[in-house]
């Protein structure tokens, strides 16, 4: 269409031309008018076309623009989906290194009485199980957690008598014991650990239930006594570590960060 338009302001000129040259031969005016007319036409036309190539090049930068805006979205996209795949890959590899190490744990048998109880697994005072249950429940909860992707949480409990001093001697363990088995959950773990602390294994639970829970044993422990004091080391699997050995090491950081407060205080891990 534009090529027409072309022609047509182009056979214009010529027409002008034309009755230009035959009004000078002739001598007749009309002639000359007529050529004046489709000269002036012929220049109208030129201008009009001049406009829409214009607007028409405007258009085509204006998608070409569009078109190099899109491209560079969709290799940013290409990019961030190339990333999250390196991420996963990563990720495997740290889950896969994570149970390599978890095999060479050493690892605490569950050994029955001849009577076939279990009273080699408990604490005689309080009755809750034992430091050498809780490694292999919290060995137990790593393993499934990382089949079925699920987090695990543990605790370092430690609890005094009094709300100041450097030298407060260690709670009731039995009103503790009471404490933990009415605020847990059946599926969590409470025991008493050879050195007289108190640790907590808890199921399908990440960092912030992790330290909701402690928040409740405190209270709980709060009402039978307002003297004592409560602090508590936080660790997840596997936001802060991926086997028992690391997990426990990472909660009883966080209980020695805890300590350096006279009140009662939860401190989280951090991920190395």
């Amino acid at each position: 269409m534009n090529e027409q338009r072309i022609d047509l302001a182009t056979g214009i000129g010529v027409l002008g031309l034309g009755a230009g040259i035959l009004g000078v031969m002739t001598g007749r005016k009309k002639f000359a008018l007529a050529s004046a007319g489709a000269a002036a036409l012929a220049a109208v036309l030129a201008r009009r076309e001049a406009a829409e190539t214009a607007d028409l090049e405007r258009r085509v930068s204006s998608m070409n623009e569009q078109i190099r805006q899109l491209e560079n979205a969709v290799a940013a996209q290409v990019q961030s989906r190339m990333a999250a795949e390196e991420a996963v890959k990563s990720l495997s590899a740290q889950l896969t290194d994570a149970e390599r190490r978890a095999g060479d744990t050493s690892r605490v048998p569950l050994v029955l009485n001849t009577d076939g109880s279990s009273e080699g697994l408990t604490d005689p005072d309080t009755g809750l199980f034992n430091h050498e249950y809780f490694l292999v429940a919290l060995d137990s909860r790593i393993a499934a957690a990382r089949r079925h992707l699920r987090p695990v949480a543990v605790a370092l409990l430690d609890i005094v008598e009094g709300r100041e001093g450097d030298e407060r001697p260690p709670a009731d363990a039995r009103t503790i014991a009471d404490a933990l088995r009415e605020t847990l959950r059946e599926s969590d773990t409470a025991t008493r650990l050879s050195d007289g602390r108190f640790g907590v294994v808890l199921e399908d639970t990440p960092e912030n239930g992790a330290i909701w829970t402690m928040e409740r044993v405190r209270r709980r422990l709060a009402e039978d006594d307002p003297n004592l004091t409560m602090w508590a080391g936080v660790a997840c699997y596997p936001a802060h570590a991926f086997d028992v050995g690391a997990l426990i090491e990472r909660a009883d950081a966080a209980l020695e960060s805890a300590h350096e407060w006279h009140q009662d205080r939860i401190e989280v891990a951090t991920a190395e």
